[in-house]
């Protein structure tokens, strides 16, 4: 998905992947020889990589399996045998939730912080 102000770029290096996705560089690299079906973006006659936006989401799919369903390579090869569609499916959803579970602690530290200006100012007119 496209973020506020940010072009639409058709290919990006590894290292604007790596860092857009929060991995290193060599982790991608080993997702994509652990998973070359799924993983597969395109290279030029000297070998470097170019990734799509649906190249992204795959490494994000393997990555949400891996770091947020706590799966092992095997499992997630496994899940992406079984039904790949399903996995897609619950991966999105499992990034989606984490999503939330942040918004959500954000606005909890900002209702915090007002209830705490709160009794502060409450002390002060007594």
């Amino acid at each position: 998905m496209m973020e506020d102000g940010e072009s639409k770029k058709i290919y990006f290096s590894i290292k604007e992947v790596a860092s857009r996705l929060g991995e290193k560089e060599s982790t991608l690299r080993f997702w994509e020889s652990e998973f070359p079906d799924v993983i597969a973006p395109r290279r030029n006659e000297h070998g470097v990589r170019f990734y799509t936006e649906e190249d992204i989401e795959a490494i994000q799919l393997i990555r949400n399996m891996i770091r947020n369903n706590g799966l092992t390579l095997e499992g997630v090869r496994k899940k992406l045998n079984n039904n790949r569609d399903a996995a897609v499916r619950q991966a999105k959803i499992t990034a989606k939730l984490n999503e939330i579970k942040a918004e959500l602690k954000d606005l909890a530290e900002v209702f915090d912080e007002a209830e705490k200006m709160y009794h502060s100012a409450m002390r002060e007119t007594d």
